[in-house]
């Protein structure tokens, strides 16, 4: 003779046990990329037609991630820039490493704006679109500081 149906209890035991069975997506354990910006700004340009443009990307995931891309309504071309030693080239993206940063910094690594639409003064802002190879697009609003502004940190 059987037992009457009844309700059926799962120990939280159990349930630990079914809920991680089978499970390969990679973003639920916490590795992919976790993308911020911080420490943003565009020194005032001194020229009509382009400006440089620095920021902090921090990945707190543990999957490196690439910028390949930014635009904004300011320029009618966004480029990112490599400085190696005292030269500067076009590249077509830079790596965010996985639990690290990409610096963008004076002097370095760094975005060009170019083909200014308009020129932007002190204390305005300017709005822009970082891409990223894996990481969905991040919107920044990137302060304008003096044509001489030195961060005091961040970069």
């Amino acid at each position: 003779m059987r037992a009457p149906a009844g309700p059926v209890l799962i120990t939280a035991a159990a349930l630990v046990a079914l809920t991680g069975c089978g499970s390969t997506d990679s973003s639920s354990s916490g590795s992919a990329a976790k993308l911020s910006v911080r420490a943003a700004y565009m020194p005032q340009p001194v020229t009509d037609s382009m400006a440089a443009g620095y920021l902090v990307i921090e990945n707190d995931g543990g999957t490196a991630d690439e910028l390949t891309s930014v635009t904004s309504d300011l320029a009618r071309d966004v480029t990112v820039h490599e400085t190696t030693g005292q030269s500067m080239r076009e590249v077509a993206g830079l790596k965010v490493p996985a639990d690290g940063e990409l610096v963008l910094e004076t002097g370095g690594n760094h975005l060009m704006f170019e083909n200014l639409k308009r020129k932007p003064k002190e204390g305005e802002t300017v709005s822009l679109r970082l891409n990223f190879t894996k990481s969905e697009a991040i919107t920044v609003e990137m302060p304008v500081k003096s044509a001489t502004y030195q961060p005091t940190s961040g970069h």
